[in-house]
């Protein structure tokens, strides 16, 4: 993206999608953000981005509205398309739970949001916290916001944690494809399906998620039963059901020699252990029934 020098979104009311469209190109940028309408040589110059207004999506030009989409388009929003000319769309999406959500309800409204969630109409003005209310409400009252001033600083810390963690994400899916393995557990009847994650430099900073992560951007929800990953705190590994398997239970292996620690819950333990033979008996002993 080449270097901007004023941000243009529109004046009135803000809404989430282009207050983080303009945190995002803020932390980018440090430029100027304007709420005002584009004027026709600013919808020209690669130099402004106009975000959410001026009714024009070209992301050579830094156009960022999506209200001329036709009413079959997808949901879409101006962070939506601010991600994707940064081509990290994709993992936002994936990544970012709350991104779809904010996509229905700027282009499709609360109505539909929630029948598109399976919830309430109210549930929508339940989920709202009054931090959101806030900063929309600010950014909402001034025509100009400059690097330096409050808002605008703030601005850049949300729009900066958004970009670092896309970041690290691509970095933990990197390591997880170089250090990971799939195995197959056979336990009597049923076989549990793991990702291993070997011990590694440099290491995840919380390996549990990034399996997690990795699990989810491949596909394989549905499939994996369990995620091994090395313990931040010893030199053995953790061993955990994903997305709370049933068949699992690890607190069935509280007695192990081996193993130091296991939940009462049953969701996850830790051992000594660091042999793979031995990390795939502790899972098989983990199955229920």
């Amino acid at each position: 993206m080449a270097t901007l020098h004023r941000i243009v979104t529109h004046p009135g009311g803000a809404h989430k999608d282009d207050l983080l469209a303009c945190c995002v190109l803020a932390a980018l940028h440090g430029c100027v953000i304007e709420r005002r309408d584009p004027r026709p040589d600013e919808l020209a110059d690669a130099g402004v981005a106009t975000v959410d207004v001026g009714g024009a999506h070209d992301a050579a030009l830094h156009n960022f509205d999506h209200h001329h989409f036709p009413r079959e388009h997808p949901p879409t929003c101006a962070l939506s398309l601010v991600l994707q000319a940064l081509g990290l769309y994709d993992d936002a999406k994936t990544f970012c739970d709350w991104l779809e959500a904010a996509e229905w309800f700027d282009s499709r409204g609360p109505k539909r949001t929630a029948e598109w969630l399976g919830a309430p109409r109210r549930a929508i003005a339940r989920m709202g916290s009054p931090i959101d209310a806030t900063l929309l409400r600010r950014f909402a009252a001034a025509s100009v916001h400059r690097p330096g001033e409050t808002v605008y600083e703030y601005m850049r810390l949300v729009g900066q944690d958004l970009l670092d963690f896309l970041r690290l994400v691509r970095e933990e899916l990197a390591l997880v494809g170089r250090c990971g393995e799939r195995w197959s557990v056979p336990a009597g009847a049923t076989t549990i399906e793991t990702v291993f994650l070997r011990r590694s430099e440099p290491s995840l900073d919380e390996p549990s998620a990034g399996l997690a992560r990795y699990i989810q951007k491949h596909g394989l929800d549905g499939v994996v039963g369990a995620m091994v990953y090395p313990d931040r705190r010893g030199p053995g590994y953790g061993i955990q059901r994903y997305e709370d398997d049933p068949r699992l239970d690890f607190s069935r292996l509280e007695h192990e020699p081996d193993v130091h620690f296991a939940h009462k819950s049953g969701f996850v333990c830790k051992t000594t252990a660091t042999d793979p033979a031995r990390l795939r008996e502790l899972i098989a002993k983990a199955v229920v029934g």
